[in-house]
């Protein structure tokens, strides 16, 4: 086989260049200490307007996003966040807490309007909600760190965090789970930690 990622695209679907590659992923690094230059709420909206247009399982798109960016808003999370990274969660000029809707089904004859029973079949079955959840909130999260990245920022995912005391604190009413934290800025000092190694091809992919 000799062809390569560089090499392969779809007729009329234009591939990234080398810095759009290295912006989305190769050079891309997590964000642990971010700079005082404000994030402006435009500049939010825009990572979930990328968002958005990202593909889920029958298009019904169960994450949901609360943006803290006031200094209100800060007090009431950091306490929530895991000693480790109360400090850079501090440094951030917005984060994101990304949580799944327990009730997504329900704007299912909005989003397949060819399948609006859909609603009710998956209102009876709380199983396969949850399943959907699972497999669907965290792809939309990784959707939204790259979009985010697309923006010209930087992004700092955390899992270590209270969820129960996030859901508690901001979603009281119990519809929303709390699955990711993620900070949002530009670099500040000393952002990044040394980069760790990736797996080799060999280890991780087979052909058929």
């Amino acid at each position: 086989m000799t062809s390569t990622v560089e090499s392969i695209a779809a007729p009329g679907v234009p591939g990234l260049d080398e810095a759009g590659r290295a912006l989305l992923f190769t050079q891309a690094r997590t964000a642990n200490a971010f700079a005082d230059t404000p994030v402006g709420d435009e500049q939010l909206a825009a990572i979930w307007e990328l968002t958005r247009w990202a593909p889920t399982s029958a298009n019904l798109q169960p994450l949901r996003v609360t943006f803290v960016r006031t200094a209100q808003g800060r007090e009431r999370l950091l306490p929530l966040m895991n000693e480790g990274n109360r400090a850079k969660t501090a440094s951030a000029p917005a984060t994101a807490i990304l949580a799944v809707d327990s009730r997504f089904h329900q704007y299912a004859p909005t989003l397949l309007p060819i399948r609006p029973q859909l609603k009710d079949a998956l209102d009876a079955d709380e199983s396969l909600r949850a399943t959907m959840t699972s497999f669907n909130g965290p792809l939309q999260a990784g959707y939204f760190i790259l979009a985010i990245r697309a923006q010209g920022l930087v992004a700092g995912p955390m899992a270590g965090f209270d969820a129960a005391g996030i859901d508690a604190e901001f979603y009281p009413d119990g519809r929303w789970k709390s699955v990711l934290v993620v900070n949002i800025g530009h670099p500040g000092e000393n952002p990044w930690f040394e980069r760790l190694p990736r797996l080799d091809p060999a280890d991780v992919i087979r052909w058929a």
